[in-house]
């Protein structure tokens, strides 16, 4: 391969690292400073690490699988539990960042086989907010910098569906609104080995697209004309299951923060600060790490949501895009 070809790739390389989506959450993924990478170094270039028996780091397929692995079952037809649970916090200019409510939520996924190294993964996921005090689920809320009782819509994302192959996917369309970029590079992980038989993971995406909820027709609502969220996933794997082929769906257990506008029922319109998630993540064959009161609420409200989708529809939004489809524009105060 000649340098001009091999720098290229290793620069499309790289910005997947930075760029890698939401595709990776929830049953849902860089290293930096002197972190040796499998695969991919921090500066792009091939990592020095080796590959060690059936963990084939530098192989695009063996990636593809273990991906498919920890987000799904490579028993077609199985459904996959996904978790995640934390707060969510204001941070405003000036001030000490301020803890709002609790969040909780759940995914299941499963694998389609469409043939030809393709998997389908299909998803619904479904997150609440909190009462920090009591774990209530809370349907409306009073916000603390307005003092103002507003009605809280949860997040029900039914689907967020996306393709596992051996190349680097595209990121989130969000129904055209966020532009991509197609491109066909080998799809290696930034996969290290780490103390205690595991293998870490993560990986962060920074998006700027336009708002779905745009400030002429959503003034309480709308952040503005643009959109700008960041989302931030850390995996701690168990070694040897990820190195066992006949495991065909991996636990896992680690991190998800997310950086974003002010949520719009809060209705902060522009107001300067934005909210920051701090959250656990988890892959598992149980949904047993659920509470009590988010599991009750789910099941009475969302039953729905506690079985994957068999088959491939869509588009798939993100909650932004779901909220300007399903809701109304708060009058505006007088």
């Amino acid at each position: 391969m000649d340098s001009t070809k091999q720098n290229s790739e290793n620069s499309n390389r790289r910005e997947f690292l930075v760029n890698s989506s939401k595709l990776l959450i929830g049953g849902g993924v860089a290293a930096s400073g002197t972190l040796a990478l499998a695969g991919c170094a921090s500066d792009g270039s091939t990592s020095t690490v080796k590959n060690q028996g059936t963990l084939r780091y530098n192989d695009p397929e063996w990636n593809r699988d273990a991906m498919a692995r920890l987000q799904g079952d490579l028993d077609f037809g199985k459904q996959k539990f996904g978790y995640f649970t934390g707060f969510v916090n204001g941070v405003r200019p000036n001030e000490k960042v301020k803890p709002l409510v609790g969040f909780e939520g759940f995914s299941y996924a499963r694998l389609i086989d469409e043939g030809n190294g393709v998997y389908s993964k299909v998803l619904k996921e479904v997150g609440f907010y909190t009462d920090l005090k009591t774990g209530d689920v809370l349907e409306e809320w009073t916000n603390p910098y307005t003092n103002e009782t507003v009605k809280v819509v949860p997040i029900a994302n039914d689907p967020f569906n996306y393709k596992l192959t051996p190349y680097v996917p595209e990121g989130p369309s969000y129904g055209g609104l966020n532009k991509t970029e197609k491109k066909k590079i080998p799809m290696l992980y930034p996969w290290k080995e780490t103390p205690n038989n595991t293998v870490t993971l993560n990986s962060h995406i920074h998006l700027f697209y336009p708002n779905a909820l745009q400030p002429d027709e959503w003034p309480r609502e709308s952040s503005g004309p643009m959109n700008r969220v960041s989302e931030m996933f850390n995996y701690v794997i168990n070694k040897d299951d990820l190195a066992n082929p006949d495991i065909t769906s991996v636990e896992y257990s680690g991190a998800w923060s997310r950086i974003t506008p002010w949520l719009p029922w809060m209705l902060m319109g522009q107001a300067e600060g934005h909210c920051f998630y701090d959250c656990s993540m988890g892959a598992y064959n149980s949904s047993e790490i659920l509470s009590p009161k988010v599991r009750a609420y789910a099941e009475k409200h969302f039953p729905e949501y506690f079985e994957a989708p068999k088959e491939w529809y869509g588009p798939s939004f993100s909650s932004l895009e779901n909220y300007a489809k399903e809701q109304k524009p708060a009058p505006v105060k007088k």
